[in-house]
């Protein structure tokens, strides 16, 4: 079978629809043709227009979907992938042009899905596309040109959808090589978010995404609440702006009353020539010249498509779906499956914020130390409750709940621990976060601000070692949250639906947790929940990702893993009721007494009572499906969202787990880039140098506000900048001698002052990976892509790797 080599992006059956009556090909316009030198020296333009072009020759180029392997060329995308996706895409089409409504129901979804595999199969889409990743092979380009499929449809779906007639008008619509339009009327073509190859987005509230079905229908879809509105801030995201979420619609809403003029035709055909590439096409020549009778200013030509008000009782409003097994299913005109929870709304201030006012994000910081300086683009979000003050509204709950403040010890609240303090708290948790939170509006970006993510064992034995102290050297820590969210779990396996089985769990989470609080309240450490939580189709594709990239955790090769795994399996041991105990004694070894029993028996209780994470209830192991104590291994975030995360808020990754390590390392080396002998340099220098962690909360807290060791954050700050930056400016040797002689002249005397506080420390060194171009993974940018994130790095700049001193 000969290869198909010339691809048409825009499928020649759909140009079809745009014939003349009795006429076999369409008028062609190349707006931007050749230019040819001739040998006298003059440049001529080469014919750029053409009455009489056939669709074989139309919206056409060699090797735009082909994919090489040595020297073979691959077509399968163009026979297989879009081969499938035009025969359903064109009965699609033709069906919805139609009024068989029956038939809009089978092909409704085959619609949307053509609409959108249509807006990213151009040149321009692709172009898009590949402006997404820090660089990407053409077989790269083809791969995740489809791992991006049905990425606009949620939102389409949610809006207004209408299909305007030109029947009765003698200009007929056009089409182009981006045939999928994007308008917003606050965005003109010469704005820089309209710049070759990007369209406005199309969650904004004033995008509408316009598409010629052919010469007499063009479909318009509108936002609601622009639709609903149409002088409401049109740059702002639409309500519930998330790509990727289960939603149920009304297949058979569409508005199909207007007929167009001549004039409101040739403005439609204005928007949809300005958001071309290159090439246009249409029944009539004269009518791809739209800008010899369209006068009116860009943002006028949104009168044309703002959709009749009497026709938006078919959108929006709520929505209750009830199954056969009783469940009600419920959605609001958003998509929401659940109303906004009052508490965690906040009204941004009314009057402009000064200096010294406590700053509108929530970080609880002075606006000057916070948001003053930032463009609101890179502001968390000021409408809702943060991530810091949720965190310090949970403690006060933890605190209420088990009477902390009332002079009980530990010892005691851990006797009077009962399973309905357990589930309360945990239904706390659960409403302090929704699952329709938008987490990336919540979290910081990549403001230049020192930052780095922990990826590393959420455990309270391990997390004091370095996590704790590691803000002191790279600035405000991002640290996966220890507590699970109960409504992503099956409710009889959930702590609140058993929170008996909890009891162990529920310890571990809480004394991590009340260690982390004093840090999280000065905005050293921000404690996040896991993002997938949110997200599933998020959660998903991370899941597919890690399962098809890397072997299990194999704990022997993490000895203080290893010792946290066998202390916790040792209390679940001392969980047996005592009678058992003395069984799995006397079968363990036959030759001890009773006596001795019984005083292993004794001692195993004083250990329990000494022990702050071990549980005190007898009977804990009857809980749970099957009996028994849910005892969670955390090793979080995973790698895909540690680097989903990083190039989110713009910080580096620190990991003190050797398997985490290993993992960025075989990230690093998928896509080799020696470093400069400069920034090799500065890590040799780094990694032979020895670094103090401080090992309680209250000790790193004091050395932060007395500033003890506090360039470090800068210094590691401004070598991520660097890094950024270096892959596109190339080396500074000047700039990367500063840097050196930066850590050299201060590690010694920042050090020996750590030392001198006398406070309990514990020695370790950092490894690092400063790669030129950072570390990149193109699946993480995919997730990022995929989740609305408009503000991220391209890669991640650097990782650090801590280890106790003595293990090299």
């Amino acid at each position: 079978m000969p290869v198909t080599r010339d691809n048409h992006y825009v499928p020649q059956w759909y140009q079809e629809g745009f014939f003349e009556p009795g006429r076999t090909s369409i008028a062609y316009v190349d707006m931007t043709p050749d230019r040819k030198a001739l040998p006298d020296g003059r440049v001529i333009t080469q014919n750029g227009a053409w009455n009489d072009t056939p669709t074989s020759r139309a919206f056409i180029q060699t090797d735009l979907y082909s994919t090489f392997f040595g020297t073979s060329v691959n077509d399968e995308i163009e026979r297989r992938l879009f081969g499938h996706v035009d025969t359903k895409g064109s009965q699609a089409v033709r069906t919805l042009i139609g009024t068989d409504m029956r038939e809009w129901h089978h092909h409704f979804q085959d619609f949307f899905e053509f609409l959108d595999i249509q807006k990213i199969r151009t040149p321009k889409g692709l172009d898009w596309l590949k402006a997404q990743y820090p660089a990407l092979t053409q077989n790269e380009l083809m791969l995740e040109m489809q791992g991006i499929r049905m990425l606009h449809c949620t939102i389409w779906l949610g809006g207004v959808r209408e299909i305007v007639s030109a029947e009765d008008s003698d200009v007929k619509f056009i089409t182009s090589d981006h045939p999928v339009t994007i308008y917003n009327h606050a965005i003109p073509p010469t704005d820089g978010a309209c710049a070759y190859p990007l369209d406005p987005g199309i969650a904004l509230r004033g995008s509408q995404t316009l598409y010629p079905m052919d010469r007499d229908h063009c479909l318009i879809l509108t936002n609601l609440e622009y639709a609903e509105d149409p002088n409401i801030d049109p740059l702002k995201k639409r309500t519930f702006a998330r790509n990727y979420r289960q939603s149920i619609s009304k297949i058979d809403s569409f508005i199909r009353e207007r007929k167009l003029t001549a004039h409101e035709v040739a403005k439609i055909n204005f928007i949809i020539k300005k958001r071309a590439r290159r090439y246009i096409g249409g029944g009539r020549k004269e009518w791809l010249y739209p800008e010899r009778t369209v006068t009116e200013s860009w943002a006028e030509l949104r009168k044309t498509l703002i959709p009749p008000k009497l026709g938006l009782f078919e959108f929006g409003g709520q929505m209750f779906v009830k199954y056969e097994s009783g469940d009600v299913h419920y959605q609001d005109e958003f998509g929401r499956t659940e109303k906004p929870r009052e508490f965690l709304i906040k009204n941004p201030p009314v009057k402009p914020l000064r200096s010294s006012d406590y700053c509108g994000c929530g970080r609880g910081k002075s606006f000057r130390e916070c948001c003053q300086s930032k463009p609101e683009a890179l502001r968390p979000t000021w409408k809702e409750k943060s991530i810091r003050e949720r965190n310090l509204m949970l403690q006060n709950a933890i605190i209420n709940v088990l009477e902390l403040e009332s002079g009980k010890d530990w010892v005691q609240i851990r006797r009077e621990l009962t399973d309905e303090k357990i589930g309360k708290i945990y239904r706390l948790y659960e409403g302090l976060w929704p699952l329709e939170t938008d987490l990336l509006a919540l979290l910081p970006k990549p403001d230049g601000e020192a930052r780095a993510i922990y990826s590393g064992s959420i455990h309270p034995s391990s997390i004091t070692d370095f996590a704790l102290s590691a803000p002191l050297y790279f600035g405000e820590l991002i640290v996966a949250h220890p507590f699970v969210h109960p409504a992503v779990m099956r409710k009889e396996m959930s702590p609140t639906g058993n929170p008996k089985s909890f009891r162990q769990e529920f310890l571990k989470t809480i004394w991590f947790f009340l260690n982390v609080m004093p840090l999280v309240n000065i905005g050293l450490i921000n404690l996040i929940p896991d993002p997938c939580d949110f997200d599933f189709h998020l959660r998903t594709q991370m899941m597919s990702m890690a399962r098809a990239r890397a072997p299990r955790v194999d704990r022997k090769d993490d000895p203080r893993l290893q010792k946290t795994m066998e202390e916790d399996n040792r209390r679940s041991i001392m969980l047996m009721p005592p009678d058992a105990m003395r069984s799995y004694l006397r079968e363990l070894n036959p030759n001890l007494s009773e006596d001795e029993i019984e005083e292993i028996v004794g001692t195993g209780t004083r250990m329990q009572e000494d022990d702050p994470l071990a549980v005190l209830q007898e009977g804990s192991l009857e809980g749970g499906k099957g009996r028994g104590q849910m005892n969670m291994f955390k090793l979080a975030p995973s790698f895909e969202i540690t680097m989903y995360l990083a190039q989110a808020t713009g910080g580096c990754i620190v990991t003190d787990s050797p398997f985490r390590w290993s993992e960025i390392q075989g990230a690093t080396r998928r896509r080799p880039d020696a470093a400069t002998p400069g920034i090799a340099q500065l890590v040799a220098n780094v990694e032979r140098s020895k670094f103090a962690f401080p090992q309680n909360a209250a000790d790193i807290v004091a050395a932060a506000l007395n500033n003890t060791g506090a360039f470090y954050p800068h210094l590691f700050r401004d070598i991520s900048k660097y890094l950024i930056k270096v892959g596109d400016r190339g080396a500074k040797p000047n700039r990367e001698a500063q840097l050196i002689g930066r850590f050299a002249r201060t590690h010694s005397s920042a050090q020996h002052d750590l030392q001198r506080t006398g406070v309990p420390v514990k020695n370790g060194r950092i490894s690092c990976i400063m790669p030129l171009g950072g570390i990149q993974y193109n699946h993480v940018n995919r997730l990022l892509l995929m989740s609305g994130s408009e503000a991220h790095l391209s890669n991640v700049p650097a990782a650090y790797f801590l280890e106790p001193s003595d293990a090299l």
